[in-house]
Formats: C-alpha cells, sequence, structure tokens
C-alpha cells in the first residue's frame, strides 16, 4: 500500500473513535428501497452500514482510490451484502461519480467536504445526481483533535458548508449530533 493509502486508512481507524456511522445514519431516515451514493466513501466507513439499512435499493461507493473500492468489495461478500456498486470517480468533477443524473434519494458526504479542493464542483455533483426533494447528509470536523483528522486550516466551520450548499440549490432541514469532533447536516435539493 501506498503512504497515502496507509494514512487514510489511519485516518478512518480514527475517526471510528469519534463518530458513529450508524447513528447518524438513523438520524438521516433511510428507507430500505433507497438508492444512495456515499461519495468518498474510502474504506466502506457508512457504505456498509448503509447497505444493511437498504437492503432491496442500492448503494454507490465513490471513491479515487482503487484499494479502498477492493477493500469494499471484501467486506460487502464478507456481510453478504449484494446491493453494493463501487465506483471509481472523481467527486470534484461534473459527471466525475458516473452516476446518472437524478437517479438518488440520498447522498452521503463524510469526512470528505474538508479534502475536496473544488467544493463548488463538489457540491454541484452532489446535486446532479440527486432527485428533486432529496437529502444529503453531510459529516465534517468540527476541530482538529491533537492532530487526528482534518488540520485547523482545513476545517469548514458548520454555517460556512450551510450556506455553500444552500446557494447552490439545497435548504436546510436540520443538524444532527454527529459525535465528537465533527457537525452534521442534512440538506435537501430544492431545485435543479
Amino acid at each position: 500500500m501506498t503512504k497515502r493509502v496507509v494514512d487514510k486508512f489511519f485516518l478512518y481507524y480514527n475517526i471510528c473513535m469519534f463518530t458513529d456511522p450508524v447513528k447518524n445514519l438513523k438520524a438521516f431516515d433511510l428507507r430500505e428501497n433507497m438508492i444512495v451514493a456515499d461519495l468518498g466513501a474510502g474504506s466502506g466507513f457508512y457504505t456498509i452500514p448503509v447497505a444493511k439499512m437498504v437492503p432491496l435499493g442500492k448503494v454507490y461507493a465513490i471513491e479515487i482510490q482503487k484499494d479502498f473500492l477492493t477493500t469494499i468489495n471484501n467486506k460487502a461478500k464478507e456481510a453478504h451484502l449484494n446491493n453494493i456498486e463501487c465506483l471509481l470517480g472523481d467527486v470534484e468533477k461534473i459527471g466525475g461519480t458516473k452516476i446518472k443524473d437524478k437517479i438518488v434519494d440520498a447522498v452521503i458526504a463524510s469526512n470528505i467536504f474538508f479534502q475536496v479542493g473544488d467544493k463548488d464542483k463538489f457540491i454541484e455533483e452532489a446535486k446532479r445526481i440527486l432527485k428533486i426533494g432529496s437529502k444529503l447528509l453531510l459529516i465534517d470536523w468540527s476541530d482538529s483533535s491533537s492532530g487526528i483528522g482534518s488540520s485547523f486550516d482545513k476545517i469548514i466551520p458548520k454555517n460556512i458548508a450551510r450556506e455553500m450548499f444552500e446557494k447552490k440549490g439545497f435548504t436546510w432541514q436540520r443538524d444532527i449530533d454527529a459525535g465528537a469532533h465533527h457537525y452534521g447536516i442534512i440538506l435537501m435539493k430544492i431545485n435543479e
């Protein structure tokens, strides 16, 4: 494995200490037949629990690093989950997820927004794949915990993140308690 992959693995391992994906997903109100996209899926920290919550639906795991997609595929096989499709994709490009327009019921963006270089394109890509009236769960770092997670200079405050999405056609639904050192926002796509 490359150093970047190893570093990202340890980042996800440490995230487990601070946030609970199942608790966060329960607040997101997923239904069993939904189509969900996990943008920047990493090692499947959210993908696997989502797949269990939408057994009659589908989960797209979008990741730019092939090693993580292999990890997700292996975890899915171990858990006997057949509703996950792993896609090598770039969430910072329009069309980069390789998902068709307006077919997704829910998007999960956990611990990715602070890493995204082109945040406007990221938001536009999430909006492109979502149906009108569908929701996005944004979870990101609210602070830096002793160097674990995001550095202070990369943290996007919750109010700024919310404003960025609202300027692109989303509306705030509610905040969720996403655990120590994180914030959670549920946003809805309201227009094209």
